[in-house]
C-alpha cells in the first residue's frame, strides 16, 4: 500500500486530519487498532472553543454541530457558595464555546470520512513505525493474519498517551513534563435535564463538582474524588446526594436526578512531551500531552495541533515549502504550555488539596477573589477558556 499520510489513530484528532487533507486531495490512509464501534463508545468531555468549531467548519463537518450544538456565551465559577458568571463573549469581543459531545464530533466526521471514499482500516494490529527519521517512512500492521506495508510521506500520531507513535521515538531524543494530582473526577451520565443552561464550576470544602451537559436532555456531573475511590462503590443516590451538598443551595433545589447511564472514574494529570515531532513522524493530541479536563482543553489542543500540522502538509504539498515541517513542533508547544497552565490555574483554583495547609488556603481563596473581582482577572479566565488564536505558519 501506498499515500501520503498515514494518521494512527482514529479518534477525533486523526479523524480530522484525514478530513481536511481529503479535502485538500491528499491522500492519507487512517490505521486504529481498535474498532469503530468501539470508537465511538468512548465517553468523553465536547466543550469545543472557538477554534475547534471554526476548524471543523473548515472540514465540511459542521452542519450538524451548527444545529444541534449548545452555544455558551459564558460559564460559571462557585467558590464556598459565592457565584460569579464569567461573561465570554462579552469579555472576549463576541467569542463563545460550542458543547457538543466527543462522540458526536467523531460521529460526523467518521460519516463525512465514508462519503468521501477515505481508507480507514479498524482492527489494525501489531502497528510498527519505520525508518521515520529518513525521507521514506513506512508503517507495517497485521490485518486478516496478514502484515501489511503501508508506504508513506509522512506519519502523524494521533494514538494518544498509550499508542505507539510517541514509542517510536528514542527516549533520549524526548523530554518529558509530568505533574499528577492526587485526586480524580467521579464521573456520572443522565438522561436527566441540566441544572443549569451554562456550564458550573464549584469549589467546596469537600471538594470540587462540575456541572455539564450533553443537550437539553443529557447532563454530565463530576465529583473530586481520591484516587482509591471505585464508580462502583458510588450509588447512584451517594452520588446525587454528594453532589448536593457541593453546589450553592439554590442550585442543588433544582437539581433533577436520575438513574445514571454511566459512571467512571478518570485521573487528572498535566504531561507534555518535547519535541512533537521526529523526523517525519508528528505527535498530535494526547500522543505528546494531556491536561487535567478542568480546562475544557484536551480535545481543543488536539484540534489546534490538527490545524498546524495540516497547514504545514499543505504548504509541503502545495507550494513545497519543506521548510515548514521542522516549524510543527515549536509552533504546537507555544500554544500546547498556555493551554497546560490555564488547566493548571483552573484545577489549582477550583480543586481541594489535601496537602494543604492554612496559608495555600488563604492563597486560593485570595486568587478567587482577585480573579472575579477584577475586569483584568475576568478577561484573562474569559481569553483562556474560549481558546487563545491559533499561531500562523509564517
Amino acid at each position: 500500500m501506498q499515500t501520503r499520510v498515514a494518521i494512527i489513530g482514529a479518534g477525533p484528532s486523526g479523524l480530522l486530519l484525514g478530513q481536511l487533507l481529503q479535502q485538500a486531495g491528499i491522500d492519507n490512509v487512517v490505521l486504529e487498532r481498535q474498532t469503530g464501534d468501539y470508537v465511538l463508545g468512548r465517553i468523553r468531555a465536547g466543550v469545543l472553543e472557538q477554534g475547534t468549531a471554526d476548524l471543523m467548519r473548515e472540514a465540511g463537518v459542521g452542519a450538524r454541530m451548527d444545529a444541534e450544538g449548545l452555544v455558551h456565551e459564558g460559564v460559571e465559577l462557585a467558590f464556598h457558595g459565592r457565584r460569579d458568571r464569567i461573561d465570554l463573549k462579552a469579555l472576549t469581543g463576541g467569542s463563545t464555546v460550542i458543547v457538543y459531545g466527543q462522540t458526536e464530533v467523531t460521529r460526523d466526521l467518521m460519516a463525512a470520512r465514508e462519503a468521501s471514499g477515505g481508507t480507514t482500516i479498524y482492527e489494525a494490529r501489531n502497528v510498527q513505525l519505520h525508518d521515520v527519521e529518513s525521507n521514506t517512512p513506512y508503517v507495517t500492521f497485521e490485518k486478516n493474519g496478514e502484515t501489511v506495508t503501508l508506504e508513506c510521506d509522512f506519519i502523524a500520531g494521533c494514538d494518544g498517551f498509550h499508542g505507539v507513535s510517541r514509542k517510536t521515538i528514542p527516549a533520549d531524543r524526548l523530554t518529558q513534563y509530568e505533574r499528577l494530582f492526587p485526586f480524580g473526577w467521579l464521573g456520572l451520565l443522565s438522561d436527566t435535564p441540566p441544572v443549569s443552561h451554562e456550564l458550573i464550576y464549584a469549589n467546596h470544602p469537600r471538594g470540587f463538582a462540575l456541572c455539564s451537559q450533553r443537550s437539553t436532555t443529557r447532563s454530565r456531573y463530576y465529583l473530586q474524588v481520591p484516587l482509591t475511590e471505585k464508580a462502583e462503590d458510588w450509588s447512584d443516590e451517594r452520588f446525587w446526594g454528594e453532589l448536593k451538598t457541593r453546589l450553592p443551595s439554590d442550585v442543588a433545589d433544582t437539581l433533577v436526578t436520575g438513574d445514571s447511564l454511566e459512571k467512571s472514574v478518570a485521573p487528572l494529570r498535566s504531561y507534555v512531551v518535547e519535541p512533537m515531532q521526529y523526523g517525519r513522524l508528528f505527535l498530535v493530541g494526547d500522543a505528546a500531552h494531556i491536561v487535567p479536563p478542568t480546562g475544557a482543553k484536551g480535545l481543543n489542543l488536539a484540534a489546534s495541533d490538527v490545524g498546524t500540522l495540516y497547514r504545514i502538509l499543505r504548504g509541503v504539498y502545495e507550494n513545497g515549502r519543506i521548510d515548514w515541517l521542522e516549524r510543527y513542533s515549536s509552533i504546537a508547544l507555544r500554544r500546547v504550555w498556555k493551554a497546560v497552565r490555564f488547566s493548571w490555574f483552573m484545577t489549582n483554583l477550583l480543586h481541594e488539596f489535601p496537602e494543604r495547609d492554612g496559608f495555600d488556603k488563604q492563597m486560593q481563596r485570595i486568587d478567587y477573589e482577585y480573579y472575579t473581582s477584577s475586569n483584568a482577572g475576568l478577561r484573562t479566565i474569559a481569553e483562556n477558556y474560549v481558546g487563545l488564536p491559533h499561531e500562523a505558519i509564517e
